[in-house]
């Protein structure tokens, strides 16, 4: 009989609990009594126990039902329009969208009583407007019918339509910022607890949260195929990436703050290392034939109207053209097969960029809106504002475009993007306040970075955010969404140690002096934060002074407009610092926050 085998003893893990190192992101720190790691801010506490060997698996849903929550939550405020006839609000545009489309030819999408709400977005959004329109009379034919469910409110209906809200967020940009915050993880050495961290930082954005589920719109989808092709690129996957940002373009036409690093990075590609055809024609192909695809069924769907001797406008025997159309050199003859197709690609480009309209819409924290205040821009022609703006736009995403076709690298994708889209939000023509979303994201998907969640990086991003959100609280006002704008806005700031909730960004003491925030980004960001603190102050119980009924609202937009300067200034500086061009040319080094951490650790050692 053979003696039993010695006995193994279990290895033990080590306990990080007793660790006094520094994370990549810096998150954690040393309690001076115990010598325990601690995490520097709350939400790194509320998702310390998944710190060890607690599957993603079981992370992951726990976020994503918590995320959802906030989510849901925020629809039981009011939205915009709520009980304000005649045109409602951006509510009723969406529900209108899903009436006309569900009811009229395709050939009259964008023909239809272009003064109630007329479509003016891409296709994308038109087809997405027809399915669940679809879905929605399946359910209660009244929530659709044509014309007379105009202003409709009813509760059943308003359940369906923030639903609608949350499950396409859930199939586009929820599962796309996952794919690319693994991806950057991944691409930076980033651990998965660090990771959830900076997923659920990013899922619980307030600006996003506000505008789409409390204010009511469909902004994530837009956003959700720009993250994907983000994803697509730091994962090497190039004609993924012209695919899912086409299908941005064409949900959307906002996504063109990003078109010019998108572009210059793919132009890149296609030249450094070296120049490959191949690729370029690749890339040309694939994008033209997305472009194709999407606008088929509008373009097809008017040819067969024509046969069927259907008019875009029934109620007109001699329509005027688009002004895209009157402009073209030769005359077209409207008896021939190809001009329904020809007409409905212009009049729809002509709703998508709405030249016709003002420099900005209503009052909105950029450059001209600012500017407006001081010198009254009705005075010049339109046509010269928009050739002003058309170069200042140009300026401002000039560095950012050079530059990533310089260095096309994948982990500078989303500082080019973020870079281009301040500068269009702040100079380009017919800016909304709700396009603050655009240059936050970018942003805010650094999160999960390299070093995005140290004290620099969080610092600026954190301010960035609640900077935004604050720009739009005059908006939300109006929506009766004070409650909802002040949890997640408050909510956020704890989560991440950020004023008004906490001081300790701030105020941290190192013995790394180099990886704290700078003495300038301290007073900057600080004088920033009493600036909105003292503003929402007066906006409560100071009135304004007769004859000036909108000077908080000004004032919200001139404090808005410079901060938002400094964010351009800043993405684009880091992309500049990240891409190395000063040490490559100029011969500067310099040093990044993830540096400094590293560099701090190894002394240490």
């Amino acid at each position: 009989m053979s003696s039993p085998s010695p006995r193994k003893p279990r290895k033990k893990k080590k306990d990080t609990t007793k660790s006094t190192e520094i994370t990549k992101n810096q998150i954690l720190t040393t309690n001076k009594k115990t010598t325990a790691a601690i995490p520097t801010f709350p939400l790194a506490s509320i998702l310390w126990p998944a710190r060890g060997s607690t599957s993603q698996w079981v992370t992951l849903p726990l976020i994503l039902m918590a995320v959802g929550l906030f989510r849901w939550s925020a629809g039981f405020w009011g939205y915009s329009g709520f009980n304000t006839p005649f045109m409602y609000g951006d509510f009723e545009a969406q529900r209108h969208w899903m009436e006309i489309t569900t009811h009229l030819p395709v050939s009259q999408w964008y023909f239809y009583d272009l003064e109630y709400w007329g479509l003016d977005y891409p296709p994308l959004t038109a087809y997405h407007s027809w399915l669940l329109g679809n879905l929605g009379s399946f359910i209660n034919p009244t929530w659709f019918e044509l014309e007379s469910s105009r202003g409709f409110e009813g509760q059943l209906l308003k359940v369906y339509m923030r639903a609608t809200v949350l499950v396409s967020e859930y199939l586009v940009y929820i599962p796309a910022a996952v794919i690319l915050n693994r991806g950057l993880s991944r691409l930076h050495g980033v651990s998965k607890w660090e990771s959830s961290i900076a997923l659920t930082a990013i899922l619980m954005q307030p600006a996003t949260i506000l505008i789409d589920h409390a204010h009511f719109q469909y902004n994530t989808v837009m956003l959700g195929f720009t993250i994907a092709s983000i994803s697509s690129i730091v994962a090497g996957r190039t004609l993924w990436a012209c695919v899912f940002f086409v299908s941005a373009l064409c949900f959307k036409q906002m996504a063109l703050y990003y078109a010019p690093a998108i572009f210059a990075y793919l132009l890149g590609v296609c030249i450094s290392p070296r120049p490959s055809i191949i690729r370029f024609i690749g890339i040309a192909i694939v994008t033209l034939f997305t472009f194709a695809t999407i606008f088929a069924p509008l373009l097809l769907g008017a040819l067969v109207d024509s046969h069927r001797n259907i008019s875009p406008t029934p109620d007109l025997t001699d329509p005027p053209l688009p002004s895209l159309l009157l402009s073209l050199p030769i005359s077209l003859d409207r008896q021939a097969w190809y001009f329904p197709p020809i007409l409905q690609l212009s009049q729809s480009i002509h709703r998508i960029f709405p030249f016709a309209r003002g420099i900005f819409e209503d009052k909105v924290a950029n450059l001209w809106c600012a500017l407006h205040t001081v010198h009254k821009l009705h005075h010049y022609s339109k046509a010269a504002i928009q050739r002003v703006s058309l170069l200042m736009t140009i300026v401002s995403i000039l560095p950012a475009s050079m530059i990533i076709s310089l260095f096309p690298r994948k982990e500078l994708i989303p500082w080019a993007m973020a870079s281009t889209a301040w500068g269009f939000y702040l100079c380009s023509f017919q800016v909304h306040e709700k396009s603050v979303l655009l240059p936050l994201l970018p942003m805010t998907v650094m999160l999960g970075g390299d070093g995005g969640l140290g004290m620099e990086t969080r610092g600026w991003i954190g301010w960035a955010n609640l900077l935004g959100t604050w720009t739009l609280f005059p908006l939300l006002k109006r929506d009766e969404l004070r409650v909802p704008y002040a949890v997640l806005s408050l909510l956020w700031a704890y989560l991440l140690s950020l004023p008004p909730t906490s001081l300790s960004l701030y105020t941290a003491r190192t013995t790394q002096s180099k990886t704290g925030l700078r003495i300038t980004t301290r007073a900057l960001h600080l004088a920033f934060y009493a600036a909105m603190l003292g503003w929402h102050v007066l906006e409560a119980f100071v009135p304004t002074p007769a004859g000036k009924p909108d000077l908080w609202v000004v004032l919200n937009v001139l404090v808005g407009a410079a901060g938002f300067g400094i964010c351009y200034l800043w993405c684009t500086w880091q992309l500049i610092l990240r891409s190395g061009v000063l040490e490559d040319y100029f011969g500067v080094r310099l040093r990044l926050e993830s540096n400094n951490i590293a560099a701090a650790e190894k002394k240490k050692k």
